[in-house]
């Protein structure tokens, strides 16, 4: 990286008592990137970011956040940082624009600048229609755009976003990610946890982790040519056939397939080198003439699937 990272992690580790919720992370983000911390619930996505934010004090290792150490110093990176926590945590009972207000005052915004930025970000997320309306009796897809309003108030320079589509619908979320890419072309750079892999493919480097450790990370294309993902002596194909269900269970029983996923009517195979298309055609889809395969590479969703069974592998449970 040409520039100095704005978030770095070094060996992050959090214990309560004897669990370990994060064990030895290190990654940086460059400025400007969307990063995206992926994982299954209860991988330690929520105790990183409360970690970088410094909400919660490292047991060992160290972050910096924008060159501060966040351990050290944690009230000297909060007023240029935003948050967006997984739960909505806004005040039900106070109207938007009360609750944006609120936030403003708590960031020390004089009233002027207030005013201002209170437009701007009610401009930038389209809240005029609802700045009257009880935050608590807004829909969840509005809900998360005050609450970015909110975290956006005093123009942060890095903002940490906890899994922040959950529980909306796919248009909701696909709106909310337009307005991050805006941020992140504006300059802001962005920290999000999720665990869905198309919002994974949205992101411009991504870390993987898996109960507590950080499996790999990198850009996308780093991530697709992880070593443990595509094995050395095996390729991936696709089986379109009529009967992909049924397809799905024989793969299941073949010792030729390695890894078999059903995609919609489609089968994504990790199947050995030396086994032939026709030989998977044969077997998997017996007697249908339409079956057809082709060679296909990682998705971000076999990457995480190879990753875990790389870190099983290794003892890591």
């Amino acid at each position: 990286m040409n520039a100095a990272p704005v978030i770095l992690a070094d060996g992050l580790t959090r214990r309560f008592g004897d669990f370990v919720a994060v064990r030895d992370v290190s990654f940086e983000v460059p400025r400007g990137s969307i990063f995206g911390l992926l994982g299954p619930n209860g991988s330690g996505k929520s105790t990183i970011i409360r970690m970088l934010c410094g909400v919660l004090r490292a047991s060992a290792g160290r972050a910096t956040v924008l060159g501060v150490d966040v351990g050290q110093d944690p009230e000297r990176v909060k007023h240029r940082i935003g948050y967006m926590s997984q739960q909505f945590s806004l005040y039900p009972d106070l109207t938007a624009s009360e609750n944006l207000s609120f936030y403003g005052r708590i960031y020390g915004l004089d009233p002027e600048r207030r005013r201002d930025r209170e437009q701007a970000v009610t401009d930038l997320t389209q809240l005029a229609p609802f700045r009257e309306r009880l935050a608590g009796h807004l829909s969840g897809g509005w809900k998360q755009r005050l609450a970015l309003a909110c975290a956006l108030i005093h123009e942060p320079e890095i903002l940490f976003l906890d899994e922040p589509t959950a529980g909306i619908d796919p248009v909701a979320r696909r709106e909310l990610w337009d307005l991050l890419f805006e941020l992140a072309a504006g300059g802001v750079t962005l920290l999000v946890t999720t665990h869905y892999m198309d919002e994974a493919e949205r992101c411009s480097h991504v870390g993987y982790l898996y109960l507590s450790r950080l499996a790999a990370v990198g850009t996308l294309e780093e991530m697709r040519n992880w070593p443990g993902v595509t094995p050395t002596g095996t390729r991936r194909i696709e089986l379109t056939c009529r009967a992909p269900t049924e397809a799905l269970a024989r793969a299941r029983r073949d010792e030729r397939v390695v890894e078999v996923t059903l995609f919609g009517t489609a089968l994504h195979l990790l199947v050995h080198e030396g086994v032939a298309d026709e030989a998977v055609r044969a077997a998997l889809a017996p007697g249908d003439a339409s079956a057809a395969t082709r060679s296909i590479t990682a998705t971000l969703e076999d990457v995480f699937v190879g990753l875990s069974r790389a870190e099983r592998e290794a003892g890591h449970e």
